[in-house]
């Protein structure tokens, strides 16, 4: 492959639009998971929940509009097809999104015998983006197919992503919180753990069965010896942290960052291998990264755009996390 321009800026821009569903998946999926986690807490608990958040969720957003619109502007005939195939599950997503947006400013400004019905829709706006990200994820891998089997499929990876998601915001709490919460938030971690693998294995089962071509990727010399580390090293960040979870939380707090970041570095490893897997496809096995790019000019603009919106989000989000560590305290809006 020769690497000229024309080769090159597709490849780039398909890298920062990985990258910004990565870091859109551990980010966000925390203030998801919290949301979740709403339906197993106290009224004190989750007001404790919305300030271990509240400096947080709208720039951890940022990122699936970042990602969204590099795929519409870097990928226009990708972003044609997946939408098109996804129309219903990406509906769902928005709404859920604006429901819970809604509910996050509407809790703190009704009377307080209204304040429940606001915490529950919180809760169910977080749960309905978190199961449209995970069937679109089931489906994705699946080729986009439409049938039952994918259905079904895509339900069943709906319900293991919440369930991650629910496990990133039991760590996040953990992190963030003290006493009795950050013991339940332990107990949440310990049992969503389990779907989390559940939901991992049958993405990893059900990946090489949807194309021959990533069948042959996956089992084949040498490239099986190249993608065997992937499944070892996250079974042992599995086992590692399931381990540590019946000693948390520790004296002193030590640790408390741990669980988090475990599970942060293994949504790392199940991306990597779903890139891996899928390259150099954008559409699975119908549109390559090259043939769904818009024109190398068009694209030589929107990197120099990039080149500036980039750092600015890193920067701040860096700034905003350093700002506001530490535990969260009671919440106050005066």
């Amino acid at each position: 492959m020769t690497l000229d321009w024309p080769t090159l800026l597709p490849l780039i821009f398909a890298g920062l639009m990985g990258l910004a569903i990565l870091v859109y998946v551990v980010l966000d999926g925390f203030d998801l998971g919290i949301g979740i986690l709403f339906a197993a807490s106290d009224a004190h608990e989750k007001d404790t929940m919305i300030a271990a958040i509240g400096p947080f969720w709208d720039a951890n957003e940022t990122w699936l509009v970042l990602a969204v619109g590099l795929l519409l502007v870097a990928f226009p005939v990708a972003h044609g097809v997946i939408l098109t195939a996804l129309y219903i599950p990406v509906f769902v997503l928005l709404v859920g999104l604006i429901l819970r947006g809604v509910a996050f400013d509407f809790r703190a400004k009704v009377p307080v015998h209204r304040k429940k019905r606001w915490d529950a829709l919180f809760c169910i706006g977080s749960l309905a983006a978190s199961l449209s990200q995970g069937y679109m994820l089931g489906v994705y891998v699946l080729g986009l197919e439409t049938g039952l089997p994918a259905i079904g499929f895509g339900l069943l990876v709906a319900l293991c992503l919440a369930a991650s998601y629910a496990a990133m915001g039991a760590a996040w709490l953990i992190y963030k919180t003290e006493g009795d919460l950050q013991r339940k938030a332990v107990r949440f971690l310990r049992s969503a753990l389990v779907f989390t693998a559940v939901g991992m294995v049958a993405v990893s089962l059900a990946t090489p069965f949807a194309s021959p071509r990533i069948f042959e990727k996956w089992f084949t010399w040498p490239e099986i010896a190249l993608l065997a580390p992937l499944p070892i090293v996250t079974g042992a960040a599995f086992l590692g942290l399931w381990l540590l979870t019946f000693r948390m939380p520790a004296p002193g707090d030590r640790h408390a960052i741990t669980p988090f970041l475990t599970l942060a570095a293994i949504f790392a490893l199940g991306f990597a291998g779903l890139a891996y897997s899928f390259y150099p496809f954008v559409v699975p096995d119908r549109l390559t990264i090259w043939e769904a790019a818009a024109a190398t000019e068009s694209l030589a603009i929107i990197l120099a755009g990039t080149a500036v919106v980039l750092p600015v989000m890193i920067g701040a989000s860096f700034y905003v996390y350093r700002v506001f560590s530490g535990k969260a305290g009671d919440l106050s809006y005066d």
